[in-house]
């Protein structure tokens, strides 16, 4: 039975914590302080358990401090961000990371030192998550959700339960190297703003200018994900937004 660390569990991290347990095996979870620290106090003690080599998945963004797992790790697996490939439109898993912002130059420089350390590391470049409580459709039922410029720019996203299903079989396994995690259907802007409102019964929120908008939104992006699913041996359970958007909406007693 392997044991694995948990580290910056939240979203994504908690559910693939409790797949690791519901397949038998012994999960340590750690919990932020602040969106950039990620290795508490009381990690130590979990370090110093004799005879424990951790399997790792590491949800912060920042992966400062991951050299305090030399000797104690013999896997981790970095969730980083679709973001690292910067202006490029279409992304599978043979597109080099290109960043074009600082915010996603630095995530490509978090992935740098857990592929470069003493275990075996996979990182994984998830597009927008979203589920229950979190994503387009919660934006447009506050009324924080704006139609980006024309609506036409594509958007790659991943529920949170399948990317937590892809981490805790990664985590699990021995694959190495770099994959961006996606649904099978990128779509617009418009596209997905037009489905929620019609499950919500809202009429279509107003346009904003894209430039104006953070650099997620301002992306237009399509991700295929397909390899690392086909190499873990995964199905997706949501394989576009319009299983995945009711899927949360009903679990956030949405509509």
């Amino acid at each position: 039975m392997a044991d694995f660390l948990i580290l910056g569990s939240g979203f994504t991290g908690a559910r693939a914590a409790a797949l690791l347990r519901g397949a038998g095996h012994n999960v340590v979870e750690t919990h932020q302080t602040s969106p950039l620290r990620v290795l508490l106090p009381d990690l130590s003690a979990v370090l110093a358990l004799p005879g424990h080599q951790w399997r790792v998945l590491w949800c912060a963004p920042s992966t400062e401090g991951v050299q305090a797992l030399a000797g104690k790790a013999s896997r981790i697996v970095y969730l980083s961000t679709t973001g690292v490939y910067g202006g490029r439109q279409i992304v599978d898993a043979a597109t080099p990371a290109n960043p074009s912002t600082p915010r996603a130059a630095e995530r490509l420089r978090a992935e740098a030192p857990v592929q470069a350390g003493p275990w075996s590391a996979c990182v994984l470049r998830p597009a927008a998550i979203y589920g229950p409580g979190r994503g387009v459709q919660e934006s447009i039922r506050i009324g924080r959700w704006r139609i980006a410029g024309d609506g036409s720019a594509f958007t790659s996203r991943i529920h949170v339960d399948d990317l937590a299903a892809i981490a805790a079989k990664t985590v699990a396994s021995n694959l190495e190297g770099a994959w961006p995690v996606a649904d099978s259907e990128p779509c617009t802007n418009l596209a997905i703003t037009q489905f929620c409102c019609g499950l919500l019964n809202v009429p279509l929120p107003p346009s904003a200018d894209a430039g104006s908008l953070d650099e997620t939104r301002r992306a237009d992006r399509r991700v295929d994900g397909g390899e690392i699913c086909r190499l873990l041996g995964v199905s997706l359970r949501y394989p576009s937004y319009r299983e995945g958007v009711r899927q949360a909406l009903g679990a956030a007693g949405g509509y």
